[in-house]
């Protein structure tokens, strides 16, 4: 089974548990780490032993940003361009896939600062972006009672490597789910991943295609999880 299918089912599973944990009157907050990734304070730990906080630096020896990544390592959880370039909750959402995949094995400093790897390490569950928002201390932001109305649907079906004024629409809304979108207009990893997130939300074909279903739901639809 992949990831992906693996993604999905867990999404089912915590929409389930909300549910039963709503109709108890049990209360719960979204922006904190999920199940038992690391607190907040020990990714902090971690970039200050591998950076001091900068995640725009550029050490010159082949480890970029926050993380200290270098490329293969990068490459390896869906990262794109240089480290460094890359926003800080880019950083900290690759940061956290790395290590639902290898805990904190990749970085020497964790065992630095006394970091242990806890029940999600090593999971290979691919997180969310909504998932990864608190490390930075950003909270994943939520669309407004009723949204903004829906724009036209453009009337072209957009796929991967596409560029138009109405994907970057399509983006800007996206942040309002938590991804951290800037505005390109261009449809790569980032924006499959959301288009895919929001189709499967919505019992919708996950074919990886912007068509008029995937934009109605964007608006007036289930949000990801």
């Amino acid at each position: 089974m992949n990831s992906r299918r693996l993604r999905g089912l867990a999404r089912g599973s915590t929409r389930l548990l909300l549910v039963v944990l709503a109709a108890l009157g049990v209360q719960f907050v979204l922006a904190a780490p999920t199940s038992a990734d690391p607190d907040r304070a020990d990714w902090a730990k971690l970039r200050m032993c591998e950076s001091t906080e900068r995640y725009h630096v550029n050490t010159g020896t082949g480890y970029y940003g926050a993380y200290q990544f270098d490329l293969p390592t990068w490459r390896s959880v869906g990262g794109t361009g240089r480290p460094d370039l890359a926003t800080p909750a880019e950083q900290d959402y690759r940061a956290l896939y790395l290590y639902r995949m290898r805990g904190w094995q990749p970085w020497e400093c964790a065992g630095m600062v006394g970091l242990a790897d806890d029940a999600d390490a090593r999971s290979k569950m691919v997180p969310s972006r909504t998932e990864s928002a608190y490390i930075g201390g950003r909270k994943p932001a939520a669309p407004s009672p009723g949204g903004p109305a829906m724009p036209d649907w453009p009337g072209l079906v957009y796929a991967y490597g596409d560029c138009a004024p109405q994907l970057r629409t399509f983006q800007l809304r996206m942040n309002d789910f938590g991804y951290d979108f800037q505005g390109t207009g261009c449809y790569y990893d980032e924006t499959k991943e959301a288009v895919l997130d929001l189709q499967r939300a919505n019992d919708i074909r996950d074919s990886g295609r912007l068509g008029p279903k995937t934009w109605k739901a964007a608006w007036e639809g289930t949000a990801p999880r």
